[in-house]
């Protein structure tokens, strides 16, 4: 789901008090186990797809989820906040240091599910990317599917839905009337390299099984290998996000859900990180920060859970975000094993423009210290912030990117006489961010000015935060920049960075000349030329884009991308792209074109690998 749609070296301008009283403590819960073995694609799955259940999910699971602002409460960035008019990279042919493959497609997380699972999963668009990497394996979670590939793209664990991993019941039993399971969204994945495990987490909504309405309870799930096998066995952990962390209701207009849950770590604990919206109903609460024992987690033992609610943290009016409430506090992972030795403490990236909305310049970093306190029984940590000025970056009304055309069967199927969609662009939050080497780096979308064309691009941040012997937080960028294309557009980015400092940012290219492709550019001080990884092969042709389904011409896209750096120092990357092709004539008579696709969407993945051999 989503929530949100923003001189190089600047200096510290603001410090505010830590909120460590904040914090409140509640159990979290365990719930069994469950594993991840080889599944055959499509595996009873049928050749038809279910317009009906397509429609549910327009209509009730893939609302886009974003507070109504309040305008009186809004505060305009600096006046030097406007559209960067940038200078754009060029497309050149791909690295032969990159290889990759396709990964989980529409048609793959649409028929996973075996037994009593098989043909229970929703067509679902954008894939929403996970993607983590170690110990020679790939893990790959979209949406409400997951599967597990070897260094070479062979799978080897998986399709499995989502709902059968966790031990729910079925999203949807097709029967008459139809029987509804839980709603699960946003997966993430991490391997960490310390205890050579691998975490998956998920938010999850209980319904009602007749109607399937979103009912009063809300949690987010998390999975923990018990050995760094990523196809075996896992410990199954959950914790409460009705309202806040469950400790103290009252949260206006809850009981809520922690929507696109963000997740890191440092060498003590796994943290995630919510934007907690009413289940039902207009409202925004702003971001919620739980730390968890990582060690607890490992040895399969429910922890405590840490929380804070940072939506209740005051903005002071020079530095408020457009509604004054915090959003999309995004902790940090690293690409190296940490040292438990170290005093803890683990940092967070922010946005401060909140599309549409004025564009601005700046950043919120975070620090949550004393975490190596969470192997004890009374944890004590503090979280504070700073914003520091930065590139100017920003949405405005306009955030979607045309698209090449090609051949739309469904389109046609549907007598849609529009122009072809469009691909929404609205990734103004930070989805990933990386600390390595006492930096932080992350990135997000933003319009750009390249000849005079306003192009979606992207502006990419490289910060490092300072704690003193006091605990006091200060921090300046380090590095910035931009990565835009002319003619075309690029959207949704990552960053990944390995131990020795090599960086690359990916993301989707697509516009006049390109179909929607995997793509990709390495950083250093500045943004390089643009490389495609995967290359698509038509358009977009998904149900969200289409008035039949309540679409506007704008189909969901990616919502994120997922980078990542492995143990060997090898950049992993993946990004939503379009793999298939087909005419209305074959689509009328095998609606999955051979099974690249389903009846409602043609998405795809493609996962590369950059080797950092030298």
């Amino acid at each position: 789901m989503k929530v949100i749609r923003s001189a190089l070296i600047c200096a510290l301008v603001l410090a505010v008090p830590s909120i460590g009283s904040a914090q409140t403590q509640v159990p979290a819960n365990f719930f069994g186990l469950t594993s991840l073995e080889l599944s055959p694609a499509g595996d009873g799955g049928g050749a038809v797809d279910d317009l009906i259940t397509a429609r549910y999910h327009k209509g009730h699971a893939a609302a886009d989820f974003k507070p109504a602002l309040n305008s009186s409460a809004a505060a305009a960035a600096s006046p030097a906040a406007t559209i960067p008019i940038v200078k754009p990279q060029k497309v050149v042919p791909g690295s032969e240091s990159v290889s990759g493959f396709a990964g989980l497609s529409h048609f793959d997380q649409r028929f996973a599910g075996t037994g009593s699972y098989v043909n229970t999963q929703f067509s679902l668009e954008p894939p929403d990317q996970g993607l983590c990497a170690g110990a020679g394996f790939v893990v790959e979670p979209i949406n409400n599917a997951i599967a597990v590939y070897d260094r070479h793209g062979n799978r080897v664990g998986g399709p499995k839905a989502l709902s059968q991993f966790w031990g729910l019941a079925p999203e949807v039993i097709r029967s008459s009337p139809p029987v509804y399971g839980q709603f699960i969204s946003d997966p993430r994945c991490y391997y960490d390299q310390a205890t050579g495990r691998w975490f998956v987490s998920e938010l999850e909504i209980d319904t009602n099984a007749a109607t399937g309405v979103r009912g009063g309870h809300s949690s987010i799930l998390i999975a923990v290998s018990a050995t760094s096998d990523p196809t075996g066995a896992y410990y199954l952990f959950s914790f409460d996000t009705t309202d806040g962390d469950g400790s103290k209701p009252g949260h206006p207009s809850c009981p809520c859900f922690g929507d696109q849950p963000l997740i890191g770590a440092d060498a003590y604990g796994f943290y995630v990180s919510t934007n907690e919206f009413p289940i039902s109903g207009p409202g925004f609460n702003g971001s919620q920060v739980y730390a968890l024992s990582k060690a607890a987690l490992v040895a399969g033992r429910a922890p405590t859970v840490i929380s804070f609610d940072v939506g209740a943290v005051p903005v002071p009016p020079p530095d408020q975000v457009n509604g004054g409430i915090w959003y999309s506090v995004s902790p940090a992972t690293s690409p190296g094993p940490a040292t438990r030795s170290a005093p803890g403490v683990e940092y967070f990236l922010s946005s401060l423009q909140f599309g549409p909305a004025p564009f601005d310049n700046r950043v919120a970093v975070w620090a949550l210290t004393g975490t190596q306190s969470l192997d004890r029984q009374e944890p004590h940590l503090k979280l504070r912030h700073t914003v520091i000025s930065s590139e100017s970056y920003g949405m405005s009304d306009a955030f979607a990117a045309p698209q090449k055309p090609g051949p739309t069967p469904l389109r046609d199927a549907l007598g849609d006489t529009d122009p072809i969609s469009q691909l929404s662009a609205d990734g103004d939050n930070m989805n990933w961010v990386v600390f390595q080497g006492g930096d932080l780096w992350s990135a997000v979308n933003t319009n750009v000015s390249v000849g005079g064309q306003t192009r979606q691009g992207l502006a990419w941040f490289r910060v490092t935060p300072t704690l003193n012997e006091e605990d006091d937080l200060s921090a300046q960028i380090d590095r910035q920049g931009y990565v835009a294309v002319q003619g075309e557009d690029v959207i949704y980015p990552s960053i990944a960075v390995n131990q020795k400092g090599r960086a690359l940012i990916t993301f989707t290219l697509a516009g006049p000349d390109y179909w929607p492709s995997a793509a990709y550019a390495s950083l250093s001080n500045q943004a390089g030329n643009v490389h495609v990884a995967g290359a698509g092969v038509g358009p977009d042709d998904g149900f969200t884009a289409y008035a039949a389904y309540g679409g506007a011409g704008i189909g969901r896209w990616g919502d994120y991308t997922a980078a990542v750096a492995d143990e060997d120092g090898d950049l992993w990357f993946a990004a939503e792209f379009i793999g298939q092709t087909c005419t209305l004539a074959q689509f009328l008579v095998d609606s999955t074109c051979g099974g690249t696709r389903s009846q409602s969407a043609n998405w795809g993945t493609f996962i590369a690998r950059m080797s950092t051999d030298e």
